[in-house]
């Protein structure tokens, strides 16, 4: 193994990433083969550790300003690569090291993130299904009591606790305040949390990066990959093999120009680049329409969850309670088509988790998902888990609801898409955490058995670079792979149910999906369809009523800016802004967007980036937009939701946006 590759095992050992710097030099490589097809021109600012390591493969320039920015990038190699830390990446990491040690067959591995660590961008509600995390992690599934459980390995090494579910009930709660439990035994066994645990997925996540580090995975957090690297070839029909990713420049001013601080960005090559950049992901997006990977599947739709973290006191603590409810603020009555609904979930020691899920094809463009969410802690049956308590933490992320039709081709030459950047997340269940770490697991399995399958090159971990002659190949066994799995068997019982609630509305849907979950299981005969944009939804503002939301009273509901300073959320200010419109459709938000739908970026964002202000200094009467880009949570949503989706969502630089720590 080369010496970098040896040096840099552990990122918890911060100081050899400086000393070790002489060492790792001595193994890079640039090429000449590779040709850019994507950017979104972002940077990365990163913690100390990982900024020391890659500024030693940035040679120094005495060259002006602009050749600076145009020097080549330098290269680091690596059997593996992994864009994204969440569970699905990290899952998939892990994997690829215990089959190393199983077949004393050794790859390396490496995991970036654009969050500052890994966790600081990961949210989800939480309820956990731990069946995958058994397949894992089979010595700490409880069977042998020789070894300890996989939350008490959790806690000792996070300090959260993964609290089991003692108590589910789902409520229909009505405008006038009263609630309706439904009986468990009417309710799809989908939706039964027994053996579930509520925990933080953010710090399950950090959780998983430190097993991966002691197997020799190499996670570097508060890089963003901002360039999906293609290579000239002759095997991908004119489209190019995926080499990587380039990491951002850093330090670049809102005007284009570099700083002092300016650093080149890196290019990462691997024999195989698995994407995990969880829904919407940027070069996730670019991959499924440069190799048409959506081609005959059924159009993505989307939904927004909006979360807060409360710590309560001891007497209205229910250890173990997971509630979900139907109805106000979201429905009125059974005709409703605003496909959603609330979660609240009470985590050791005294934490309440509670937030919305709003699916974003709804068609009201008064509609303001954050005041909705607001409001729903109002209703007496929800107000009272929060008596006596205080707001900790904030977020909102969207979720893919597409289900089994939408799910894309998840290869293509030289990587795979896993976990959410792919969509398999089961909108019944509630739940995606789970699906997202066997797909990672079975991709890791696909990846490693195709690469130790093939003679003519030697491992990266071996050369320290990509051998000149290598050509990625497509690892087509991952799509078989997931086919004969739990994961499709599970998404397909329920592969028309969020079509139902779209074609029929909540009543409608809720009848269906009671027949696909106790019934048909998914053998109906027939497919429903959906193929409309999410941001084609929307409603012209003259067929609608605009909606009124009470006064937060900064004790249980919360002003939204308020509410954002709680999620951590910081970005450098000189910097150009990721949030940018396309120029192509730049016409939308200056004639379109606010005089026909009202603006509704100035409602569904749950961060408060985009205003419509007066165009003061001008003679045009018009309101011109106005993007808070600083404000950024990373939800996505703006680049679903956009009339026509004007907004091409970028990444900004590296280690920018929430900090979430208990999300």
């Amino acid at each position: 193994m080369s010496a970098w590759l040896t040096s840099i095992s552990s990122r918890r050992l911060l100081t050899r990433a400086a000393t070790s710097v002489a060492n790792k030099t001595s193994t890079t490589s640039t090429s000449t083969t590779t040709r850019t097809l994507y950017s979104s021109h972002s940077a990365g600012r990163t913690t100390s550790y990982a900024r020391a390591l890659f500024r030693s493969f940035s040679s120094g320039s005495d060259n002006d300003d602009i050749s600076a920015m145009d020097e080549p990038r330098e290269s680091m190699a690596f059997d593996v690569l992994i864009v994204g830390g969440g569970p699905a990446g990290l899952a998939a990491s892990i994997k690829l090291k215990q089959l190393c040690l199983e077949h004393d067959y050794d790859l390396s591995v490496c995991v970036i993130d654009k969050g500052s660590e890994i966790g600081a961008h990961i949210l989800s509600g939480n309820v956990f299904d731990p069946k995958a995390m058994h397949e894992l992690f089979p010595q700490w599934d409880g069977t042998d009591s020789s070894n300890p459980h996989w939350t008490e390995v959790f806690q000792e090494s996070q300090g959260s606790y993964a609290t089991p579910v003692h108590h589910d009930q789902f409520q229909l709660l009505t405008e006038s305040g009263s609630s309706f439990t439904i009986p468990n035994m009417l309710l799809p066994s989908q939706l039964h949390n027994e053996g579930n645990y509520i925990l933080s997925l953010s710090q399950l996540c950090r959780w998983l990066a430190t097993e991966a580090e002691e197997l020799g995975v190499e996670i570097y957090p508060g890089f963003a990959a901002s360039e999906v690297l293609l290579m000239d070839d002759d095997a991908s029909h004119g489209k190019g093999s995926v080499k990587g990713i380039a990491t951002r420049d850093v330090g670049i001013a809102k005007d284009g120009t570099p700083k002092s601080t300016f650093e080149r960005g890196v290019e990462l090559h691997a024999r195989q680049t698995l994407f995990a950049e969880g829904a919407r992901g940027s070069c996730s997006e670019f991959l499924m329409d440069h190799f048409g990977l959506r081609n005959g599947v059924q159009t993505q739709t989307y939904g927004l969850g909006i979360k807060e973290v409360w710590q309560v006191p001891d007497e209205v603590f229910q250890k173990g309670l997971v509630q979900h409810t139907l109805g106000f603020p979201l429905q009125s009555s059974p005709m409703d088509d605003v496909f959603g609904g609330t979660f609240l979930y009470h985590q050791e020691p005294n934490l309440v988790l509670a937030g919305l899920v709003v699916g974003l094809d709804y068609k009201n463009p008064y509609l303001n998902p954050y005041k909705e969410f607001q409001k729903w802690k109002s209703h007496p049956e929800v107000r009272k888990h929060f008596e006596g308590g205080t707001c900790i933490a904030y977020g909102a992320r969207v979720l893919n609801e597409g289900g089994f039709h939408a799910i894309p081709k998840v290869t293509f030459p030289g990587g795979a898409l896993v976990g959410c950047a792919a969509g398999f997340l089961n909108a019944v269940k509630i739940k995606g955490s789970h699906t997202a770490l066997k797909s990672g697991m079975l991709a890791a399995e696909a990846v490693f058995e195709g690469l130790k399958e093939d003679q003519e090159h030697e491992p990266v971990v071996e050369t320290g670079e990509l051998s000149e002659s290598y050509i990625p190949k497509e690892m087509t066994s991952y799509t078989k792979k997931l086919e004969d799995s739990w994961v499709y068997d599970e998404l397909y019982q329920v592969r028309n149910c969020h079509q139902a609630f779209s074609k029929w509305g909540v009543g409608g849907g809720l009848i269906y999906t009671g027949l696909a979950t106790h019934i048909t299981k998914g053998k109906e005969p027939w497919t429903l369809e959906h193929n409309i944009r999410d941001a084609d939804c929307t409603g012209k503002a003259d067929k609608f009523e605009e909606k009124e939301y009470p006064a937060p009273d900064g004790k249980l509901t919360f002003d939204l800016l308020t509410n954002l300073q709680r999620s951590g959320t910081y970005h450098e200010d000189d910097q150009p802004a990721h949030l940018r419109i396309k120029p192509e459709l730049a016409d939308i938000p200056k004639h379109t967007s606010l005089q026909v739908f009202a603006g509704p970026e100035q409602r569904f964002c749950p961060a408060a980036v985009y205003e419509y202000v007066d165009n003061e200094g001008s003679e045009d009467p018009k309101k011109k937009l106005v993007i808070n880009a600083q404000n950024c949570v990373h939800c996505k949503c703006c680049s679903i939701k956009m009339p026509d989706e004007y907004i091409n969502w970028t990444v900004p630089e590296g280690g920018g946006g929430p900090q979430y720590q208990v999300m």
